[in-house]
């Protein structure tokens, strides 16, 4: 038997895994530093939920992509493609939570679509959504968090910004109702160009007059100042405006990487509002590292009733974050010991030191190899900055031989000596 992965799919080796884990940290500790809850789903929806038509859409491209299987009882299931679907689903089904509701969930994804760098078919996904307000505050908070995750990640990086409303508004004057699909079309222009995205409103049943229409309005470069003058739809125009309230919120934030780009639409069919999309500048990674906008009908769809819910949250994708990391690190730390505690014929005695010192929050590897130097040489392996060797003499006289791996020097110092020195060099 070969042994293969599934394709579009990887391990993580330790190393990323410790990268993975503290990118999570950051993010996380954002998220809770605006107020954000956590929640947790089910990774395995019922078919029916993701393809709802207030979902996903039964026309978008991510529902294309869906895992789907059947389980025992023949009851049509599907690997959910994001979380935002599954936060739907949870809060149509506890009708009493108290409004607004801000959460946060972070957890594994899956899409069977195109593989690329930066794109695989197993992805986490780390979300904040806020339910129950149509403040632009709510898109200013979370626009604020992806700034900071990107500027303590030391990433170059630009935050594009558009309104589904502007675009609706745009369509609205170029005579074309059938909306939906023609936003998937135009969500491609920066893959496909104009010439691509001209030939896929064709081939979904648009006029070349239509086309014309939009392409007069949508390019590079256009500014919601001169949208101002073009867009006279009523629709369009509430999106003007509050595209103009977001950047003025933006600015108290202090957020900076902000750009306007009209042609911005998000593939999936429940936005109703602010779309926004995170990409690097000067990187391999040409897919976005992070996402998202409004979707006001979403919830209210799975309620039932006519009911509106306003909602709106942002995702990071951690998978493309990742590569971009990686892909700018000369090192990855191997291992979160700080330091190596050796026994020399102490064993007991080195196993109480090495509990003192994770009582004090520092990470202690234990020696599970015989002699000083082979030892000296696994912790060299691993990056591990220090070495507690420790002997009878050192048992007798109260003292450890703290060695720094990296300049090879060595003293005998007290363990709460000791410790200090490992927790100044951390």
């Amino acid at each position: 038997m070969k042994l293969q992965l599934a394709k579009g799919v990887n391990d993580i080796a330790p190393q990323e895994k410790l990268l993975q884990n503290k990118v999570i940290k950051i993010i996380k500790d954002e998220f809770e530093s605006f107020g954000f809850m956590p929640l947790e789903t089910p990774i395995i929806e019922r078919y029916d939920t993701l393809a709802a038509k207030f979902g996903a859409g039964a026309g978008s491209d991510v529902l294309k992509e869906t895992f789907k299987f059947e389980d025992q009882g023949k009851r049509k299931l599907g690997l959910r493609f994001e979380l935002t679907t599954s936060l739907a689903r949870f809060v149509a089904m506890n009708p009493t939570l108290k409004m607004p509701f801000k959460r946060y969930e972070m957890g594994p994804n899956f899409r069977d679509g195109p593989i690329k760098l930066g794109r695989s078919r197993q992805f986490w996904q780390c979300d904040c959504d806020t339910l129950g307000s149509n403040s632009m505050v709510c898109e200013a908070e979370q626009i604020a968090i992806l700034s900071r995750v990107f500027r303590k990640l030391d990433f170059d990086f630009e935050i594009k910004i558009n309104n589904r409303k502007i675009l609706n508004g745009i369509l609205n004057q170029a005579g074309i109702k059938k909306q939906k699909d023609a936003i998937i079309a135009i969500d491609k222009l920066d893959k496909i160009g104009v010439k691509g995205v001209s030939q896929e409103l064709v081939d979904r049943g648009y006029t070349q007059k239509q086309i014309d229409q939009v392409f007069k309005i949508i390019g590079t470069g256009v500014s919601v100042s001169s949208l101002k003058k073009k867009i006279k739809d009523e629709e369009g125009a509430r999106g003007i405006s509050e595209i103009e309230e977001l950047f003025s919120y933006l600015e108290k934030f202090g957020v900076g990487e902000v750009k306007y780009d009209v042609s911005l639409a998000r593939g999936q069919a429940y936005y109703t509002g602010t779309v926004v999309e995170v990409f690097l500048k000067n990187s391999k990674i040409t897919s976005s590292i992070a996402g998202g906008g409004r979707y006001d009908d979403m919830i209210g769809g799975f309620l039932g009733g006519g009911r509106v819910v306003p909602a709106v949250g942002v995702s990071f994708g951690i998978v493309p974050i990742m590569q971009a990391l990686i892909e700018k690190s000369d090192e990855l730390v191997k291992t979160p010991a700080q330091v190596l505690v050796i026994p020399l014929n102490t064993t007991l005695k080195s196993l109480e030191i090495a509990n003192d010192l994770r009582k004090r929050g520092i990470n202690v590897d234990f020696s599970l190899k015989k002699g000083v130097s082979k030892n000296l040489s696994y912790a060299n392996s691993l990056g591990i900055k220090f070495a507690i060797i420790v002997g009878e003499d050192e048992v007798k006289a109260r003292k450890v031989n703290l060695r720094d791996m990296k300049s090879g020097d060595e003293q005998k110092l007290s363990l709460l000596q000791a410790a200090k020195v490992i927790e100044n060099a951390s």
